[in-house]
């Protein structure tokens, strides 16, 4: 009698959850032909909507020196830090992947947390501009940038924030300027040991690349070039982001990030030819950043001499500058207050993005706060 109980309540509630598990089948199935349905009306949406808004916050523009432009933000709070930051962006794509969008921006970020924000933007260099060189940005844009700051904020001290090789640029000017306006530097994804990237050194070997002929032919490096270098260091990439978007078309805040994200992709930007040139024999041929043996404008550029409180900040699983091609930045600079921070996430979410948003911006404004006063 138990035996036929336990069988009988056996059954009773494998009955019992029959239509639980089918209910529950049947659900996913309506979900996903529901978003079946939204891909294919969304599809078409995307494709015949214009790039969306980007770089919104409000700016001014202080200063236009061909492809270089200054840009001051209008504060977001009445109290602000005493000390400015002047971000150098890199000088391949354009400085809104700082500001994607209201909510998505890491300058709106930091003027709600009372900073005032200088930002220096890249334009595309004309042919006239081909001749451009380490000098001219080194010795010349960022200097004037941070004078300009100065007199427009009435502040002496400024605090520099590079991005790649904006961070590059500016270890650069603060090897040859360590006792200059500078109170603070902050590098995102800064190479340094650029033997370390190296498909890319593999690539411009001079054995092999005829860099001469290329900067001689062309004068101007164009977009697509600069582009399939980074796509050759993942092949595959552009297919499975492809993928993704396919599978979130019915998402429309995952659609509005991409598409954010593919307009800062699809605006890369050409680079003057002798300054490729620099970049490519000085950098990635000859190591001489890291070894320093780098000269600009006939001075040494020795890191050890800069002494300001750095902070470096890199992607764990970033591609392009891997964190041993960026480490010897804490390593080598001979500052006391210097600090190393590594985060999950790649080459760009690393300053926006959700990552970014839980990461990256709330350790760059704690580390600048105390030492904006």
């Amino acid at each position: 009698m138990a035996t036929q109980d336990a069988r009988s309540a056996g059954q009773s509630s494998s009955q019992s959850d029959a239509p639980s598990a089918g209910s529950g089948i049947a659900d996913r199935l309506r979900a996903e032909v529901d978003r079946a349905i939204q891909r294919s009306l969304k599809g078409l949406d995307y494709l015949g909507s214009p790039a969306p808004a980007v770089g919104i916050t409000p700016k001014t523009l202080l200063h236009r020196d061909g492809t270089l432009s200054l840009y001051h933000y209008e504060p977001l709070e009445r109290e602000v830090y005493r000390v400015p930051i002047l971000f150098v962006m890199a000088t391949t794509n354009k400085a809104f992947v700082f500001d994607m969008a209201p909510g998505q921006s890491m300058i709106e970020f930091l003027l709600k947390r009372g900073h005032d924000i200088y930002v220096m933007d890249w334009n595309a260099p004309t042919l006239a501009e081909r001749h451009l060189t380490f000098e001219d940005y080194v010795l010349g844009f960022i200097p004037d940038c941070i004078r300009r700051v100065q007199e427009d904020s009435g502040v002496d001290d400024v605090s520099l924030v590079g991005y790649c090789f904006g961070g590059v640029l500016s270890v650069m000017y603060m090897a040859l300027f360590p006792d200059g306006p500078v109170r603070n530097l902050a590098c995102f994804t800064t190479p340094i040991n650029f033997q370390e990237m190296k498909l890319f050194h593999q690539w411009t070997r001079a054995d092999h690349f005829d860099l001469d002929r290329l900067v001689e032919k062309l004068g101007i490096i164009p977009p697509e070039m600069i582009v399939a270098g980074f796509e050759m260091l993942r092949p595959a990439s552009v297919v499975a982001t492809q993928i993704r978007l396919w599978d979130n078309l019915w998402n429309d805040e995952y659609v509005a990030a991409y598409r954010r994200m593919e307009r800062w992709g699809n605006e890369t930007l050409p680079l003057a030819g002798e300054y490729f040139r620099q970049t490519i024999r000085e950098l990635m041929q000859k190591n001489a950043l890291y070894d320093g043996t780098l000269e600009i404008g006939g001075r040494r550029v020795d890191i050890g001499r800069i002494k300001v409180p750095l902070l470096h900040v890199m992607a764990k699983y970033d591609h392009i500058v891997p964190p041993a091609c960026g480490r010897p930045l804490v390593e080598l600079v001979g500052s006391t207050d210097k600090e190393e921070v590594i985060v999950p996430g790649g080459h760009v979410s690393i300053v926006a993005g959700a990552n970014a948003i839980r990461r990256m911006w709330p350790k760059l404004n704690q580390w600048l706060e105390r030492r904006s006063t």
